[in-house]
């Protein structure tokens, strides 16, 4: 029974062949014809599509079969096949049939043939011969080795490795052969058949082979790696199939399927000795599979488990590489992979070359399983180059890399490879970090957990917050600002912060002293940031003395929340502006901050809440009253005689300007605190204004001997009794005398001055005073002659200008409106218009009382002597009846001189 397998061992297809054991097989390149050899006569060919199925009877056991390599495109559908017979004959299909050609005879049994392409290759007792179908002539022959054991034992093997070289595996030799085009002038001189052979290599080997094959060194992730990966096919008979693969790419090495033979005699030559120990047949070894390299090395060797193995001898083997094509040959194979076949007469085992893939559970399996995951990432950067795909389940080997980490206790190393085996699953994630927690070792893995992409459960997030309270602060804090807000319950830490700080010896002061009562007001401010509640941030960033305070109340209108807060916004304030000066920065003389904050929201933050919270501190009272008098003086009416103390306190030179600028002060207690302070300039406005002028006067003269500020004073009062007594006082103090006379002005008579001089009384630079008086009448009668000489020249332009326009001519139609009405002139038509000297034209009764002016008389009855005196006299008689009756002038005029707009 013939059955054919995929690659997998799936069942395909099974034929009915032979009655007895098959010997050989061979497929065409197309893989659907099968061509089957049996020790029963017969030779069959057998199709997977078409029921073609020609037979031969050969009537001797047949021991191979070769079918044509285009069998399926062949007309003449070729087969050669050999045996017992000692025959090797060829089947050839024409117009009568198959024709049967004897190519070859008479040297023992054909033990092996193989076609490839126009070269038929075939072994016997002899040795090796190869048939050139194009020329019809054998073109070599290949002697059997010296000393070589039986043939019938140790089989010949035969691979052609391409269509110019043949490997021949023949008991414990490998030879390479190498057919090439002769000569063509030695081709014609001798008759000689157009290929030549050469022997290129030849390989002693410490043991049998059974089958020889071409190797891709390349094919493996290394060369010392195993080679076998096996599964065991149960069954019937044996046989060689023949690749139908296409022409494989130079090869470096040899597969060989090598059999140690247990019973040494059958290598002597001593089978029939009479020992019987030697006469009982031996165990076998397993055979193994073995890597040659082409300088006859042995690179590699694996074992095949077969069943049996001990009872099977060197020609009861068979080895052929295939070429896996669109079969998928495992799990994890793919297309076009290369393959090896191993039969005996109880197994078909399957063999293909270790790749990485395999590498990499051999690491696993040994538990190498960093090697494994760099194997993996090298192998998967060359995927993600040449557009291949990656299938090996790093993500498991993984899991099990950190599994066995944990175990050892290495949880760094463990903690570094999760974000690698976790990935995006959260699960994972979580289950891990459980597991860290509960080994306490959160501390490792913390590093390492994702905040984004993907983003894991709160409680998750909760248990690294609360192992950063418990453990290190200052971890919580930079967790706090560098992780969003969104992954956690912010409420819910703002909670155990909160009981934590309130725990702390020193959190009830109004400046935290602890660096952990520090740290965790830090924590509250930014989670109240975070959790939008910038009011209750607020009290911490001023305790803290943090800079932004002032931004964070104008960004989020805190005013409100300020309110009794504002002795510590004054004092942090003063603090940072005492720092910056301290560090050599130039500081403004403008209110601070924090003043220009409470005075720019009096609404919000109402003054007697501030003026309460800073009484304790009179400096910054001051500031803040100064601050609201200078935005409004009305404002602090109030607290007026407050500042009366404060600045006699804290700004004695700005005294003066608040006591001018204010009305809401007491002056008896105003004048009682300059006198505390002996402020005598305060004190003399302040008897000024409560009108006890001669004291205040006497306080000029006597304390401040200031002459121009008593002139000033007496000016200012405008009180003649003033000034006498300002001359009295001033009759002894010559200084006075000179003041006097040098800046009195307009304001006394000089003569009056002059005349209280004392004779005698010496006054030091009298005469320049008196020059100076002098010069200066001089002056004011020079400047009131040359005023008087400008209102002239104005006063003569003007009258100029005002008869050139009372007496020329302007334009006037009927069309022209009335500048009150802006009706035309000439409605009604019988109307009186009126022209004034300054031109302007209006209706009669446009002007007031127009009403009750006279009507114009008419020309025709004047013509006839009645209703008015006629000609020109009669007209200056009716002028100066309207004259008399408009008392206010012309209207336009008069509206305009009112402010209104005609």
């Amino acid at each position: 029974m013939l059955h054919i397998l995929d690659l997998s061992g799936q069942h395909i297809k099974s034929f009915p062949a032979h009655s007895a054991s098959v010997s050989d097989i061979s497929v065409d390149l197309t893989g659907d014809f099968i061509a089957t050899a049996s020790i029963d006569g017969q030779v069959a060919v057998h199709s997977l599509s078409g029921a073609e199925t020609p037979s031969f009877n050969l009537k001797r056991p047949v021991r191979t079969v070769a079918l044509e390599p285009n069998f399926a495109k062949s007309s003449t559908r070729s087969v050669i096949s050999g045996g017992m017979a000692g025959n090797l004959i060829l089947h050839e299909k024409g117009w009568l049939g198959y024709k049967e050609t004897v190519l070859h005879s008479g040297e023992g049994p054909i033990w092996q043939v193989r076609w490839r392409d126009n070269l038929v290759a075939w072994a016997n007792d002899l040795g090796v011969k190869i048939y050139d179908t194009v020329s019809q002539s054998r073109i070599t022959f290949i002697d059997r080795p010296a000393d070589s054991p039986r043939a019938d034992l140790f089989k010949c093997t035969l691979h052609w490795q391409d269509s110019s070289t043949l490997l021949i595996g023949w008991a414990d030799q490998i030879k390479v052969a190498r057919i090439r085009t002769r000569p063509r002038k030695t081709t014609s001189a001798s008759g000689a058949p157009p290929l030549l052979v050469e022997i290129t290599a030849v390989f002693q080997l410490d043991c049998m082979i059974s089958g020889i094959v071409p190797h891709l060194l390349t094919q493996s992730p290394t060369t010392s790696s195993a080679l076998v990966e096996s599964a065991g096919k149960k069954a019937n008979g044996t046989g060689s199939v023949r690749s139908n693969a296409p022409k494989p790419p130079a090869l470096t090495a040899f597969l060989v399927l090598a059999y140690t033979p247990p019973d040494m005699s059958l290598l002597a030559g001593n089978e029939a000795t009479a020992d019987r120990a030697e006469q009982a047949r031996k165990q076998a070894e397993r055979p193994d599979l073995r890597i040659i390299s082409r300088a006859g090395e042995e690179l590699a060797a694996d074992a095949l488990g077969i069943t049996n193995y001990e009872r099977w001898n060197c020609n009861d083997y068979i080895l052929v590489d295939v070429e896996a094509g669109s079969v998928k040959a495992s799990p994890s194979g793919a297309s076009g992979d290369r393959y090896y076949v191993v039969l005996s007469p109880k197994d078909l085992v399957v063999v293909k070359p270790r790749d990485w893939r395999d590498h990499v559970a051999w690491l696993v399996e040994r538990k190498r399983y960093e090697e494994a995951l760099e194997e993996i990432e090298r192998q998967r950067d060359e995927a993600d180059a040449t557009g291949g795909k990656d299938i090996v389940d790093a993500v498991q080997i993984g899991q099990r890399y950190v599994e066995h980490l944990v175990g050892e206790g290495d949880f760094t190393k463990a903690a570094q490879l999760c974000p690698k085996v976790c990935g995006q699953d959260t699960k994972r994630w979580e289950d891990w970090i459980f597991v860290f927690a509960q080994k306490h070792q959160l501390q490792a893995i913390i590093p390492y957990i994702p905040t984004e992409s993907p983003t894991l459960g709160p409680l998750v997030y909760e248990i690294v917050l609360t192992y950063f309270l418990a453990h290190d602060r200052q971890a919580l804090l930079q967790t706090i600002k560098t992780w969003p807000k969104s992954i956690y319950d912010v409420a819910a830490v703002i909670v155990a912060v909160q009981s934590e700080l309130d725990r702390a010896p020193s959190s009830s002061t109004t400046k935290p002293t602890g660096p952990d009562t520090v740290i965790l007001m830090e924590c509250l401010a930014e989670l109240y940031t975070l959790n939008r509640q910038p009011g209750k941030a607020l009290p911490y960033f001023l305790r803290l003395r943090r800079p932004n305070v002032f931004d964070l109340i104008r960004e989020n209108n805190l005013f409100t929340d300020v309110q009794d807060q504002a002795l510590l916004l004054v004092e942090f304030d003063q603090e940072l502006r005492e720092k910056r000066r301290q560090e050599g920065e130039k500081v403004d003389t403008d209110p601070v901050a924090a003043i220009t904050l409470l005075v720019d929201h009096i609404h919000s933050i109402p003054i007697g809440r501030v003026v309460q919270q800073l009484q304790s501190r009179p400096a910054y009272l001051y500031l803040y009253l100064d601050a609201l008098f200078h935005k409004d003086p009305h404002i602090t009416s109030t607290y007026a005689d407050t500042q009366v103390k404060l600045y006699a306190e804290y700004a004695p030179r700005k005294l003066v300007d608040f006591l001018r600028a204010s009305n809401y002060y007491n002056l008896e207690q105003a004048y009682n605190v300059c006198n505390e302070r002996d402020l005598v300039p305060e004190m003399v406005f302040l008897l000024g204004r409560m009108g006890n002028n001669k004291k205040a006067l006497n306080l000029i003269i006597e304390r401040l001997g200031d002459v121009n500020r008593a002139i000033d004073f007496a000016k200012e009062q405008h009180d003649d009794d003033l000034w006498e007594d300002l001359l009295r006082y001033s009759e002894t103090r010559p200084p006075f005398i000179r003041g006097l006379l040098e800046n009195v002005g307009a304001e006394i008579d000089p003569i009056r001055l002059i005349r209280r001089i004392k004779n005698g009384l010496e006054i030091p630079g009298l005469k320049g005073a008196l020059i100076k008086i002098l010069q200066d009448f001089n002056l004011q009668v020079s400047l009131l002659e040359g005023c008087q000489t400008i209102l002239n020249g104005d006063c003569a332009d003007l009258v100029f200008k005002l008869h050139r326009n009372q007496t020329s001519g302007f334009f006037l139609s009927a069309k022209t409106p009335c500048p009150i009405c802006s009706l035309p002139l000439s409605q009604p038509p019988q109307g009186l218009g009126l022209l004034f000297l300054c031109r302007h034209v209006v209706h009669a009764h446009c002007v007031d009382h127009g009403e009750e002016l006279p009507h114009q008389p008419d020309p025709t009855l004047v013509g006839m002597g009645l209703g008015g005196q006629p000609g020109l006299g009669g007209k200056i008689a009716f002028t100066a009846i309207l004259r008399a009756k408009i008392t206010q002038g012309c209207p336009v005029c008069h509206n305009r001189s009112e402010g209104d707009r005609t």
